[in-house]
């Protein structure tokens, strides 16, 4: 039955539907091959195999009726299998963050964009690993251990989103959830040669998700081609009343059977010479500058493009998501959430658990945070870093005035090996450099593969493009998964 995991999505949906195998027997082989890799990759925080079975039951209930009776609509994913980032809340299924804070915590609800997925019928296999609260590039800072790369065991997967990322590359689920606050689904998407889409902010909800930086944080998907993500994607995105920052701007249809002369010919595709800095890998620059050739070959119109504050994108992301940080994990004290250090006054017990419980990289950007906010020095760091935000959302639209999508390196590097910027806070920060901007202006982004380096590692590239406009970046991005084949690359893990 692991034959079935080899298997595309279209191929999946199909099979279900016709009978030539159950939802049943398409989890079993899933789960059967997650028993047979995850000690090697640790992509997992907790698994779920009997939820996954009993929804796998529902699920081939619901195709049995149909066949006797096609009346119905089916939900289009219908049957298969999914992985959630282990930072948004599945009922009745601890959510830990990736944190010792929250490593018993069990929420009572189900994130907006997970609901909307189980009632399409997909089927939980379990939570994927997540650096503590999303905030890291590796994935090496979840208290639960680090994830590997699945084309080379001895390199970090990215992160935050690195265990869904790891999962969709190794075959253990055809799709997975993330999360992008700084660029956690697109940098791990280019580590481990999968797609993923970082929606614009507030398409999709964020009710559910555990905030890390509430005015960049958004949820996303990972899978093996754009058309295979697109289609969990119409499915999570749209309005929710339960999320404030939740947009009401209609989706536009997803339309992905244009053929590539239709997508491509007159496409206008600006590359910014910001993101081609040196100290740039020179594979990362080389694949990215070909698959851009490859595109204007196709009939694309590639031009220069200025954002001229990329420059001070990561200082101003550095000032803005740790604040936002500092407020939002104020309320982990020991009294209100998960466990308690002992002690007698409430200070004590604030100060004993929250040192005790939470990692190096929270309590450093907390700290960052919450001296970014203090008197006398807010205007002067946190109100500077707000102003600079929104002259580099100036600079995207004014880009957008004169091109349909901006195409620029995911990284500055291919996947670096475990442990080799664990003592340069620094050095992993820069690893975002090129994600950062997307997220402070808002604008949507897809990443994707397009090559690798002499070491085998995949090279990833992404395109971003106007506020809402998914739909193109899917377009584009599946017309060069139609006349490349990096994204069917597997790793032999």
């Amino acid at each position: 039955m692991t034959e079935l995991t080899e298997l595309s999505l279209d191929q999946m949906m199909l099979s279900l539907r016709v009978g030539d195998f159950s939802s049943r027997e398409l989890t079993s082989a899933f789960l059967a091959r997650i028993e047979q890799l995850e000690p090697r990759l640790h992509a997992f925080i907790t698994l779920t195999p009997e939820l996954a079975l009993e929804q796998a039951q529902q699920a081939d209930q619901r195709l049995a009726c149909w066949r006797s009776d096609p009346g119905e609509e089916l939900p289009v994913l219908l049957g298969i299998p999914l992985v959630v980032k282990d930072v948004l809340c599945v009922s009745g299924i601890r959510c830990t963050c990736g944190s010792r804070i929250l490593e018993n915590f069990v929420p009572v609800f189900n994130a907006s964009a997970v609901e909307r997925l189980l009632a399409a019928g997909m089927v939980v296999l379990g939570k994927s690993n997540t650096d503590e609260f999303a905030m890291g590039s590796s994935t090496e800072n979840s208290a639960f251990g680090a994830t590997r790369n699945p084309w080379n065991l001895a390199h970090v997967p990215g992160g935050s989103s690195g265990g869904s990322a790891a999962a969709v590359a190794a075959g253990l689920t055809p799709l997975a959830l993330g999360t992008d606050t700084g660029g956690s689904v697109r940098q791990p998407a280019s580590f481990c040669g999968v797609t993923g889409i970082k929606p614009s902010y507030g398409r999709v909800s964020r009710y559910g998700l555990i905030a890390y930086g509430s005015s960049l944080d958004s949820v996303g998907v990972l899978g093996r081609s754009a058309c295979e993500i697109a289609k969990a994607f119409s499915i999570m995105a749209g309005h929710d009343p339960l999320d404030a920052t939740s947009i009401n701007t209609p989706l536009a249809e997803i339309n992905l059977s244009l053929s590539v002369e239709q997508v491509l010919r007159g496409l206008r595709i600006g590359v910014p010479e910001q993101y081609f800095i040196s100290g740039i890998q020179p594979e990362v620059e080389k694949a990215v500058r070909q698959a851009i050739c490859t595109l204007e070959d196709n009939g694309a119109q590639v031009s220069a493009v200025s954002l001229p504050y990329t420059e001070y994108a990561l200082p101003v992301y550095y000032l803005i998501a740790p604040a936002e940080a500092s407020a939002n994990l104020a309320r982990y004290d020991g009294i209100r959430y998960g466990p308690r250090s002992a002690a007698e006054a409430m200070w004590e017990i604030f100060r004993k658990t929250r040192g005790e419980k939470f990692g190096a990289e929270v309590k450093r950007r907390i700290m960052l945070g919450t001296y970014a906010l203090s008197a006398g020095y807010y205007d002067a760091y946190y109100g500077q870093a707000q102003k600079v935000r929104t002259l580099i959302k100036q600079d995207f639209e004014n880009a957008f005035a004169s091109v349909d999508v901006i195409a620029a390196p995911v990284a500055p590097s291919t996947a670096f090996r475990l442990g080799e910027h664990t003592d340069d806070p620094l050095a992993m920060y820069l690893e975002d450099v090129f994600t950062l901007p997307a997220n402070l202006a808002g604008v949507p982004g897809i990443a994707f593969p397009v090559g690798f380096d002499q070491q085998g590692l995949p090279v990833g590239m992404q395109l971003m493009g106007p506020h809402y406009r998914e739909e193109l970046l899917f377009q584009v991005a599946q017309a060069f998964q139609q006349i490349t084949d990096w994204h069917l690359r597997k790793p032999n893990v």
